[in-house]
């Protein structure tokens, strides 16, 4: 992954829990595949699907 990326070229994914989108994170860049929740507070929440 490069250096830095704009905003607008970061990969988005979409969140299991509430159904927004959200952008990768610099704190998840070695584990962006395993990521599914947009927040700790969704994360949490997961057996609430939208």
């Amino acid at each position: 992954m490069p250096r830095h990326r704009r905003p607008s070229d970061r990969p988005e994914k979409v969140c299991a829990t509430c159904g927004r989108p959200f952008q990768w994170r610099k704190k998840w860049e070695k584990v962006w595949n395993d990521v599914k929740y947009c927040s700790d507070r969704c994360r949490s929440d997961k057996s609430k699907p939208a």
